[in-house]
Order: C-alpha cells, then sequence, then structure tokens
C-alpha cells in the first residue's frame, strides 16, 4: 500500500482541517490506512504543547497586540533551524515514525516539522520527499518558506506569487487550493440556497466565537433584526447555546442555534452568508460553497492575508461591531440581492471545491520531479519581501 504520512499540529483549526480532509481524500483514492494524520507535537511533548496551546488561545482571543508581536518575532527569528535541540523529544518521535510508516512521502499541515526533516535527512538514511500545505493566504510566515521541501502547495495563486518572492523556486509551487472536505465537490451540482430572485429570505449563518469581541451582541442583534432567516452555530459553548436559545424564543423568523456539528459544509452551501472570523479553514470553505463571509475578527499575522485575499476579490467586508454586521448584511441583500450576487460571482471564480482531491491525485502519482526528495539547503536563507498582509 501507497502511504502518505500528514503531519499537523493543533494551533488553529486550519492545519488540522486542511491535514483531515487531504488524508480522506487519499484514502478514497488509496484505501483505508493510506493517509495516517499525527500531530507529532502533541504525541511528543504532550504537556509542554497543551501548554503553548493554551497560551495561544488565550492571546488570539484576548490580547491580540502580544500575539501581533509574538507573531512578528517568531517571523523574523531562526529558532528552527539554529536551535532545533529545542526539538529533541519531536525528532526523536518522528525518526521512529517514519521508520515504522515507511511513507512514500510526508505532507506537513504545520510548518516546523519540514524543519524537523530536513535535519533527519542531513543526519539519518534517506527520508522520503517532503511537502508543505500551506494553510493560510498572502500574510505567510517565512517557516513557511526557508526550509527545502519537495515541492508546496499552497491555496491560491496570490500566495504562490508571495512564496516565489520569498525564495522559493516557482517550480515547485502549486496552486491547487486549500484541502476542503469533499463535500463541497460532492454536492456542487445540488446545495444551494434559496434564490432571492423568488422572494426568499435570506439565510445567514453566524458562526460564533465566544472569543471575540462583541460575539454576544453581534448574536442578539441578528437575532432581533427581522429581515433574515438565521442560524448560530456556538460549538461546545453549551451555556452560550442557551442563552441564545432565549433570546431567539418567539423570534417570527426561523432562528436555528445549534452546538457542535459536523455539518457545516451543508449549511455553508445552504446559506447567502457566513459572519465568522478569517480563519484558514473557515475562509477556504466558505470559498468553496461560494458563501461570501463578513469578516468579525482577524487574528494578526496569519488570518490577515485571509481577509486580503477576500478584499482583493471583492468578496464580503470586514465587520468587526455589531452595527457593522447589520449594516453590511443589508447593503447585501438590498435590490433583490444585487451586492450579494456580485460576491457569489466573484466566489465561483475563486472557489476550489474540488482542491483534496487534486492535490491527493498529484501526491500518489508516480515519483517524478515532483516528488524528488528536497536537499538540504546550506544557503542562508534571506527575506525579500515583508508577509504582512498589503
Amino acid at each position: 500500500m501507497t502511504r502518505i504520512l500528514i503531519l499537523t499540529a493543533g494551533f488553529g483549526e486550519g492545519h488540522n482541517a486542511a491535514a483531515r480532509n487531504l488524508a480522506g481524500a487519499i484514502e478514497r483514492l488509496a484505501g483505508p490506512g493510506s493517509a495516517p494524520v499525527i500531530d507529532l507535537l502533541e504525541a511528543a511533548s504532550p504537556r509542554l504543547t497543551r501548554l503553548f496551546r493554551r497560551f495561544y488561545y488565550a492571546a488570539i482571543n484576548g490580547h491580540p497586540r502580544i500575539w501581533r508581536a509574538a507573531y512578528a518575532w517568531t517571523d523574523r527569528c531562526r529558532i528552527p533551524p539554529r536551535h532545533l535541540w529545542l526539538f529533541r523529544a519531536e525528532l526523536r518521535a518522528l525518526a521512529a515514525l517514519l521508520a515504522d510508516q515507511r511513507p512514500a512521502a510526508v505532507c506537513c499541515t504545520y510548518p516546523v516539522y519540514a524543519f524537523l526533516l530536513e535535519h533527519l535527512a542531513r543526519n539519518a538514511p534517506p527520508v522520503a520527499p517532503w511537502f508543505n500545505i500551506v494553510t493560510d493566504s498572502i500574510s505567510i510566515h517565512s517557516m513557511w518558506a526557508r526550509p527545502p521541501c519537495a515541492g508546496w502547495f499552497v491555496p491560491n495563486r496570490e500566495t504562490a506569487d508571495i512564496l516565489q518572492e520569498m525564495g522559493v523556486p516557482a517550480a515547485k509551487i502549486h496552486a491547487l487550493g486549500f484541502p476542503v472536505p469533499a463535500f463541497f465537490d460532492d454536492h456542487a451540482g445540488d446545495l444551494a440556497p434559496p434564490e432571492l430572485a423568488d422572494g426568499a429570505a435570506p439565510r445567514v449563518l453566524y458562526m460564533v466565537h465566544s472569543g471575540v469581541r462583541h460575539a454576544r451582541s453581534i448574536a442578539r442583534r441578528l437575532i432581533e433584526a427581522g429581515e433574515w432567516d438565521i442560524t448560530l452555530a456556538v460549538g461546545r459553548d453549551a451555556r452560550l447555546r442557551r442563552q441564545l436559545e432565549q433570546w431567539a424564543a418567539g423570534r417570527p423568523r426561523p432562528a436555528q442555534v445549534l452546538g457542535w456539528t459536523d455539518q457545516v459544509p451543508r449549511l455553508l452551501m445552504t446559506h447567502h452568508i457566513l459572519v465568522s472570523k478569517a480563519g484558514g479553514a473557515t475562509t477556504q470553505e466558505a470559498i468553496a460553497a461560494r458563501c461570501p463571509l463578513l469578516v468579525n475578527q482577524i487574528v494578526p499575522g496569519q488570518e490577515e492575508g485571509n481577509y486580503e485575499l477576500l478584499r482583493r476579490h471583492n468578496v464580503g467586508a470586514y465587520t468587526p461591531t455589531p452595527d457593522a454586521v447589520i449594516s453590511e448584511l443589508r447593503l447585501a441583500f438590498a435590490n433583490g440581492g444585487a451586492v450579494w450576487h456580485q460576491w457569489r460571482a466573484a466566489l465561483s471564480r475563486l472557489a476550489r471545491p474540488d482542491a483534496s482531491r487534486v492535490i491527493a491525485r498529484r501526491l500518489l502519482a508516480p515519483l517524478d520531479p515532483l516528488t524528488a526528495s528536497p536537499r538540504p539547503d546550506n544557503r542562508p536563507w534571506k527575506r525579500s519581501v515583508s508577509t504582512s498582509a498589503r
């Protein structure tokens, strides 16, 4: 059996979502068990990883200025590869994993793993070719570009251009899309929101993140506004769910409050607009569903480029306050949804709902220049452009 090892990390849902969706596509083509997904940081150093994860979520939700500074510092510094001794446990675990799995290739949805693979390639028997699956757009961290790889899979042409400006060879960059769930491709012809031209009420999906400023206020304003059918997805926050259900009781138009759900792709494809933060997976899934996005939070650094992608293609808007959300919704749906139709048409040109399958096929193809093992790069890496959102 051809086996593709996928390495992920639980710092933001984008890394895990890309890994999970790509694994599903590979297993569709190569059979069950052909794409094991491993969070190597969690497996090798569970307590330290959980500590850093708590800091990460506390920073992005409660202290964005601190996170901005931390992100900028790690973007400039050279912890990997100069200080790989900090990753001794991870290197040992990775070497054992490669020996056990003997993969034909390794895919990294978190950038630090390429440094570890490069180190093993220098100091151990031949390592399978490895690839970076870049999970954000445009404002990507420099760690994605610094270590050598057999190839980089990126969500869009704009991100490919940034990587090339950062010194990555154009021939190794493959703008095939973000690995979204196969559901989008499977149901592209049979799921869509109701036609506004037929007099249907607009349907608004709000993915409520309790750490987002104004989250409850935005939810309440959506419930109080009577123009739209709304769906509020709150994840595992049972207390928030009960509160929103109380507010929604007796609302004249339909208001559905959901807890954790695995139906997000279906919800995106059957609603007219999503209100959410600009996470890598969220943004790309909205694009795949052709569901315009109103962004109510942008995490400094990695998420700035996700919104910039939407801005460049004239899709959605940045709506950090409840007033801004309501105002943009009314603008989008005015005059029979004229603005909304423009946004959806722009997304149709950008969407890649088949990205997981296309990437999986490239990875499973017979060995060719795409899958040639990268050589460790002894040249000092030099940043040629800023990756901050522009």
